[in-house]
């Protein structure tokens, strides 16, 4: 079973910068496609930004141009790069890991951005 340990959440101030990161179990990370996903309370989870094994990048609207994704593959890493974070960009961000059928969660890192 594959395990995804996320860091690097915490509580900052609107217009300030954090890094997420998330390490894989697994020999062979280079072959999964990996997401950030976050939910905010009493909302659905949304995807963020998605990296593919092929390092192809997405981001929804609301973030481009302010998140980075990037892979490690070395260090079985992914990473979320934020900055000029708002109030809105406020919930619990996991990583998700995807390769053919099969789907794993980390569980959950905060991010709160006070105004």
């Amino acid at each position: 079973q594959l395990q995804l340990v996320e860091s690097g959440g915490g509580l900052v101030q609107a217009g300030g910068s954090l890094r997420l990161s998330c390490t894989a179990s697994t020999r062979i990370f280079a072959g999964f496609d990996m997401g950030w996903y976050r939910q905010a309370p009493g909302k659905q989870r949304e995807l963020v930004a998605r990296i593919s094994s092929e390092s192809i990048t997405n981001y929804i609207d609301s973030v481009k141009g302010r998140f980075t994704i990037s892979r490690d593959n070395a260090k079985n890493t992914v990473y979320l790069e934020m900055n000029s974070l708002k109030p809105e960009d406020t919930g619990t961000y996991y990583c998700n890991a995807v390769f053919r059928a099969a789907n794993f969660w980390g569980q959950g890192t905060q991010v709160t951005v006070s105004s």
